[in-house]
């Protein structure tokens, strides 16, 4: 053989981990570890012509890190990057007529902010960041964690921050931006919620935060030293404050997901009881 890949091996070490995947797709199951002796070893190119005679459309190649030689051996093959984690990076190959149709990975990253506001006192908790150029006062928050509910989010991002405790009410805003510098280039989902405190002494983080303090929400709602997004929240919070958080809430009720014992959080105005009870 000659070109560029006429020193990539075209097989794999022969580990015949495969399973049948949604979108008429094979998976193949992370492979354990291997020790570099002389297994038997399968070809990629004929593996793919069978997968091909069997109307598949798609192969997913799941390669840990400790195994990323075999990276280059599928991209001989045809297969491309379609994304990596810690400890392993997924490829795909296209079997398929046309352009390939697989779902691309995850295109957004999730923020969370959440607005503390002493309903007793008017005030509200705020932050300036440390190491930003610019700083201007802003809600307490940062990235949610993998499986982590947006109020819990709020929750864990305030109490890390601020080490005030307290207890999710409501969202107020979702804003979205794409082509975020912070997300490697992808599209950025910013939810700040409402929140209610259950404590009040302000300890918070230095490395994180240079300043933190409870705001006169009226205060925070007109000075020129915020953020656009926080002075517009704020706005938002003092007309809910003023007359009434259901004209502004954004609830959250569970329901049961149509996958087996998976259940999922709808986000919404607030639904009189006379409608959520028509059947």
């Amino acid at each position: 053989a000659s070109g560029p890949n006429a020193d990539i091996p075209t097989g794999i070490p022969a580990v015949p981990h495969w399973k049948l995947a949604g979108w008429r797709s094979v998976l193949n199951f992370e492979p354990p570890r291997l020790q570099p002796d002389r297994r038997p070893r399968v070809s990629l190119p004929a593996s793919v012509a069978q997968w091909q005679q069997e109307g598949r459309v798609a192969v997913w190649l799941h390669v840990p890190i400790f195994q990323s030689g075999l990276a280059a051996v599928a991209a001989s093959q045809g297969f491309a990057f379609h994304h990596a984690e810690s400890g392993s990076a997924t490829l795909t190959r296209w079997l398929g007529e046309g352009p390939s149709r697989l779902p691309a990975f995850a295109s957004h990253q999730l923020g969370v902010a959440g607005a503390v506001l002493d309903e007793n006192s008017g005030k509200v908790l705020v932050v300036q960041d440390r190491n930003k150029t610019v700083n201007g006062w802003k809600f307490p928050g940062g990235l949610s964690n993998p499986g982590e509910d947006i109020g819990d989010t709020a929750v864990r991002e305030v109490f890390e921050e601020t080490g005030i405790k307290s207890e999710f009410k409501s969202i107020l805003s979702i804003r979205q931006q794409h082509k975020h510098p912070g997300a490697f280039g992808k599209s950025d989902m910013y939810i700040i919620c409402r929140l209610q405190p259950s404590s009040f002494t302000i300890n918070f983080c230095q490395q994180e935060c240079l300043r933190c303090e409870w705001m006169d929400l009226d205060e925070l709602a007109r000075t020129k030293h915020a953020t656009p997004i926080t002075s517009n929240v704020a706005k938002l919070l003092l007309y809910g404050y003023r007359e009434g958080f259901d004209k502004i809430d954004i609830t959250m009720r569970e329901f049961p997901a149509v996958y087996t014992g998976l259940f999922y959080k709808l986000y919404h105005r607030e639904l009189p009881e006379s409608y959520r009870n028509i059947t």
